[in-house]
């Protein structure tokens, strides 16, 4: 069995791969060996690279059934097989559950939960033909453990994602194992434009850990649960959120 992160010869496909953890989730695939295709709705200016190695792009909205299941087939005849899914296209904007509209509600639980099925099945069918199977990763939050004001039906799909998780591995094990990461907070551009380019003091604060997360933290995981050493791991929610986030709703200002 191989005992290191050596993917040489397996094939890769990461949603949302195009930017943010996706981006850097591709990166280190490639520097591990693999061959690996991204998904995003819109051409990117750079693609992931490492080790040789540029990530092959393909333009798909997975929260199209057919478009999910179009970047699966083109992924599986570019790389002549599919090794790994990780499904890491996802997030919200905030949102007061009040007032929001429902087209917005469908729009966050069409990307966080259905779209990671409709990505899921057809990867599923190409891995069952292979004799080594597959691995299939869904990039959770810890929103769907303990979700905060502004995020219900964030907060909801990725509780639904969770479950789902434990629902395929259940019904497609043992070829193709399904596991979850549930992740904290993420230092990404996107956030640094809200915590500030330093990660936020106050926010990293609230950590156990004492910072927030970097997108190499995710990957990391992602790169284990696809490989030989979890070859006996499905159904798992693996943890990465430096201990786990204080909800602001329990922190008290003081003056």
């Amino acid at each position: 069995m191989n005992m290191t992160a050596d993917f040489h010869g397996r094939a890769v496909l990461v949603t949302g791969g195009t930017k943010g953890i996706g981006f850097v989730i591709a990166e280190r695939f490639l520097a591990a060996g693999a061959e690996v295709v991204v998904g995003g709705r819109a051409e990117p200016r750079v693609l992931p690279s490492a080790g040789g190695r540029t990530a092959r792009f393909v333009p798909a909205d997975i929260r199209d059934a057919a478009a999910a299941a179009g970047l699966v087939e083109s992924a599986a005849g570019h790389l002549g097989r599919l090794d790994v899914l990780v499904n890491n296209a996802g997030g919200s904007p905030a949102a007061d559950a009040a007032t929001v509209s429902p087209r917005f509600v469908e729009k966050v639980v069409g990307l966080n939960l259905l779209a990671p099925f409709y990505v899921a099945q057809p990867a599923n069918q190409v891995m069952q033909g292979q004799e080594t199977g597959g691995s299939i990763i869904n990039i959770g939050s810890v929103s769907a453990h303990d979700p905060q004001p502004g995020t219900a039906a964030y907060s909801a799909a990725k509780a639904g994602l969770l479950v789902l998780t434990r629902a395929l591995a259940l019904e497609w094990s043992p070829r193709v194992r399904v596991n979850h990461i549930t992740t904290g907070l993420v230092r990404t551009e996107a956030a640094s434009s809200v915590y500030g380019e330093d990660g936020g003091a106050a926010v990293a604060g609230l950590i156990p850990m004492g910072r927030m997360a970097v997108p190499a933290d995710v990957a990391n995981a992602c790169l284990y649960l696809a490989g030989d050493l979890a070859s006996y791991v499905t159904g798992a929610d693996i943890a990465v959120h430096g201990g786990g986030e204080i909800p602001a709703r329990y922190v008290v200002t003081r003056r």
